[in-house]
């Protein structure tokens, strides 16, 4: 491995990754749907296809270095999304929003399930546990939701801090903590000799184990904060967490590493320095490591087996993923008492997805999933990050249009339950319209 070659492939995907992303800000896209297209355009994924040449051409040895980059990225990502989940409003949010992420969970789940069903060879090809498995996991792909977008328009129209906002938000972070479990499991039984129940038990030894520990390691952190405010030694000693409970997630009880990366984050969420610790993990993740990640999942793909066949089936991904969250979380909304344009916009807000969805079908494909079948799910997995990172702002914009009531005020505990009054629509008379919050650029 030519060492020179990896500092040029290296400048190459920061400078690619960093112009198509504020392409796709532009855009009104995340940014890391831009890293993803530019992976696709500087490696051979796309132009080995015509024989050309493309800017990264990476050998063996190559490849290896950047995977092991972009699995630094990840686990970042990961610690950086646990440091910033706020447990207190988890705790708040009460019955009505984890209701709302596990329909958000299990309507997807079940939808991709069946999708994918057809195109592994039928209900008769279940009976081979592998081929079960794959069909499981697209379902788990579905599962998870990025929420960043949302975030972003309904600051804009000033709908953010009400009911409905705050609602998105809460289901959102319980979202992510569902499927991160999920993931766990699912990937235990990659190995044809794991015994399901040993699995389960792994897995929730791993979380007690792991916040038992965290609870010495807060305390820890706490006297430290106190003493060295805001030094340089507590972001270091937030890494050594990150990647010592990612390490011992996968060595010592066989599930996924970004599981133990996002623990850790979760066990120094509530610290006074956190947002200190998470801006400068932040600094480390943005500037090489993610873009990396990111860049990484384009120029490692293969689209030598692209059919037609392949297009219908992420065409069916797409609608499942879509038609999940809004039937999933807009029907359990209803259910909970929510208005219909409510749960409308609760729905719609749960579409989007990001780059949780590509970690886990990375670490997917990377467990030996879909191995000698008929479908990857990068393809539709990068399509469905596209279709709704566009379809999540339009369709939210659409649902508030016209109305001049704004959300329902929170009062007291966050999702209290709603009264017979609160439930009567308002006049607008009797409402008082949220000021537009702008959007930083």
């Amino acid at each position: 491995m030519d060492i020179t070659v990896i500092l040029m492939d290296l400048a190459i995907i920061l400078f690619a990754t960093k112009l198509l992303g504020l392409l796709m800000r532009k855009l009104g896209m995340p940014q890391v749907v831009g890293a993803v297209i530019a992976g696709l355009l500087i490696g051979p994924a796309i132009w080995g296809q015509f024989g050309w040449w493309s800017p990264i051409q990476p050998t063996e040895g190559e490849q290896n270095f950047l995977n092991g980059v972009a699995e630094i990225g990840v686990v970042l990502i990961l610690f950086s999304a646990g440091l910033e989940t706020d447990v207190k409003e988890l705790r708040r949010s009460g019955a009505v929003a984890t209701l709302i992420a596990c329909g958000g969970v299990a309507v997807p789940m079940g939808l991709g399930f069946l999708v994918a069903v057809p195109f592994l060879g039928g209900f008769s090809a279940l009976s081979d546990s592998k081929i079960l498995l794959d069909a499981v996991f697209i379902g788990v792909i579905l599962a998870a939701t990025s929420v960043g977008i949302t975030v972003e328009t309904l600051k804009e129209m000033g709908r953010l801090k009400g009911r409905v906002g705050t609602t998105i938000l809460s289901a959102a972070i319980i979202d992510d903590v569902v499927g991160i479990v999920i993931l766990s499991i699912v990937l235990g039984f990659k190995d044809p000799n794991a015994e399901p129940w040993m699995t389960v038990l792994m897995t929730v030894l791993f979380f007690v184990c792991a916040f038992a520990v965290g609870f010495v390691l807060k305390k820890l952190f706490k006297l430290l904060s106190e003493k060295y405010d805001h030094k340089r030694r507590l972001p270091i000693f937030g890494l050594v967490t990150c990647f010592t409970f990612a390490f011992a997630a996968d060595k010592l009880f066989g599930i996924a590493d970004i599981t133990g990366a996002y623990v850790a984050g979760i066990v120094l969420s509530s610290l006074k320095d956190t947002s200190y610790i998470d801006r400068k993990v932040d600094i480390n993740s943005y500037m090489i490591f993610s873009p990396v990640f990111f860049a990484n999942i384009g120029i490692s793909a293969n689209f030598d087996g692209f059919t037609l066949n392949l297009l219908w089936f992420g065409l069916a991904f797409v609608a499942a993923g879509i038609l999940g969250k809004i039937i999933g979380c807009g029907g359990v909304a209803k259910c909970c008492g929510f208005r219909l344009r409510e749960s409308s916009i609760i729905g719609c807000g749960m579409i989007a997805r990001g780059e949780v969805a590509l970690v886990v079908c990375k670490k997917g494909l990377e467990g030996g999933l879909f191995a000698g079948t008929a479908i990857n799910p990068l393809f539709p997995v990068i399509l469905l990050v596209i279709v709704s990172s566009l379809l999540c702002p339009i369709l939210l914009k659409l649902l508030y249009r016209g109305d001049h009531s704004g959300d329902l005020p929170l009062t007291g505990e966050l999702l209290q339950p709603l009264t017979g009054e609160q439930l009567q629509p308002q006049t607008e008379s009797g409402a008082q319209e949220t000021q537009p919050i702008q959007s930083a650029q």
